[in-house]
């Protein structure tokens, strides 16, 4: 576990982030947290414990890995549900503990039957259509025979839910595309209707969905990034605010990313700093070096235009980012030291970081740059 800095998790934030997302959904809707890509860089572990003590207790995943994790730390506690892979072998341990996960093909299908029937347990399945997103799903014209194969199977397969995602909910340009997509979901389920075979459940919408197309939110939705304080668009975030006169952002960042100072040096003008000649001191200067690099996940590409936090200034990184330590330009700081506050995420004084900031300068997604930060930097749960 890295020492280098650490990571921290605002539990009053996220308090204030699902109660505004109760007043969004309606009142018999299932909450599921999505948890994929290592809580979006929030740590899942820490991340589930803190939901769960508050009040969530379903969530969703990519994959077994994740779904383990889950596991060991709220036990049969909570609802764990698989969008994503499922290897052969770990079909044993998903079905003998009860996990339920998206079945899109029938390869998958008959696995999952087949190691049911071993076990003498039924599989709690989620039949994922393809509506448009192309890319996993079971197809309209498979949905007759897949009918009569449930049936059949009846007695290995629970048919928990049926699903479909939307290939760009976010964005008002993919208006006609997510209707189109809604209108094929509908239809699938009148199909298996006609076969006199319904799920538990039907659910379609994601954070942006949720939003943007409200008749999407059906019996459950799959909230990842608004429950952290993000929006999934600006596009989805000025849709909602054109909806209220008071233009407020009713969510709260629930993270934070602090490291420290582990060296103060002065160069002198005419000096390059770092590797290579990216960037060349125009004066003396009074430099800082932080233990972040590209290997924590911040990226190379904010070399020389990142902005971090320190005695609650707004200060630059400069030169070429390591891949274990960035430089950044301290010449306006008259009292600094090692070991000093470094605010990467978050505020300090007046001032503060978003992670969309990050977006702005690079042009990289809220979600990717969440998903890159190391596993292996400590996360705290703070109030």
């Amino acid at each position: 576990m890295h020492r280098n800095s650490i990571i921290e998790i605002n539990q009053k934030a996220y308090q204030n982030n699902l109660a505004f997302l109760k007043k969004m959904l309606g009142k018999k809707v299932i909450f599921s947290s999505v948890v994929k890509g290592n809580a979006y860089g929030h740590g899942i572990k820490e991340f589930v414990t803190m939901a769960y003590q508050n009040g969530v207790n379903h969530f969703s995943v990519f994959d077994v890995e994740e779904a383990k994790i889950v596991f060991e730390t709220l036990g049969n506690n909570a609802t764990i549900m698989i969008m994503g892979f499922v290897a052969d072998d770990d079909l044993h341990w998903v079905i003998e503990n009860e996990i339920q996960f998206f079945v899109f093909e029938r390869y998958r299908l008959a696995s999952a039957t087949k190691t049911a029937k071993k076990l003498k347990r039924k599989a709690k399945i989620h039949i994922e259509i393809e509506t448009g997103m192309n890319r996993t799903g079971f197809a309209k014209r498979e949905l007759a025979n897949l009918s009569k194969y449930l049936i059949k199977e009846s007695k290995h397969l629970d048919f928990v839910g049926i699903c479909t995602h939307y290939a760009g909910a976010e964005s008002i340009s993919n208006y006609m595309r997510v209707e189109s997509q809604i209108k094929k979901f509908n239809e699938a389920i009148e199909i298996f209707k006609f076969y006199r075979i319904e799920p538990k459940i039907k659910h379609t919408a994601c954070s942006a969905a949720s939003m943007m197309f409200p008749e999407t939110q059906m019996d459950l939705v799959r909230i990842g990034i608004l429950q952290y304080g993000l929006w999934p668009s600006p596009e989805v975030l000025v849709t909602y605010l054109n909806t209220k006169k008071k233009k407020i952002d009713p969510l709260q960042r629930v993270i934070s990313w602090k490291s420290e100072i582990m060296n103060v040096k002065r160069v002198k003008s005419g000096e390059f700093i770092g590797y290579g000649t990216s960037y060349m001191a125009k004066e003396n200067m009074k430099i800082a070096t932080i233990p972040l690099g590209y290997s924590h996940g911040y990226s190379r590409s904010l070399s020389n235009q990142g902005r971090v936090l320190i005695d609650g200034k707004r200060c630059a990184v400069i030169g070429t980012i390591n891949m274990n330590m960035l430089t950044i330009d301290v010449s306006e700081i008259d009292h600094i030291k090692k070991g000093d506050e470094v605010v990467i995420i978050g505020n300090q004084g007046d001032l503060s970081i978003t992670v969309a900031s990050f977006g702005e300068i690079n042009n990289v997604l809220n979600y990717e740059f969440l998903s890159r930060i190391s596993k292996t930097i400590p996360r705290k749960i703070i109030e």
